[in-house]
């Protein structure tokens, strides 16, 4: 297929040799990149939730998780009320 496509040439032997990383060559652009992608996602809640072993009735289960998605907290907080927390 490369030699369907002129403005494609395959890259030779020494060209291949001769490449640098991208952070190596824009290291600015690559900076800029990185701090954009540590912005995505959730932000840090102020008291994260520790991850624990519990053994349930597959009932229970199957109940919460017919609800969709987010039915563990769903059930964190049914058992927060419970808690009279």
């Amino acid at each position: 297929m490369i030699a369907s496509d002129p403005d494609n040439p395959e890259l030779t032997d020494e060209q291949i040799a001769n490449m640098k990383p991208f952070r190596e060559v824009f290291p600015d652009l690559a900076a800029s990149i990185d701090r954009e992608i540590a912005r995505r996602g959730r932000p840090k809640a102020e008291q994260t939730k520790q991850p624990v072993t519990i053994r349930l009735d597959p009932d229970i289960v199957d109940h919460y998780k017919a609800t969709g998605r987010g039915w563990q907290s769903r059930m964190n907080d049914d058992l927060r009320k419970a808690a009279g927390l």
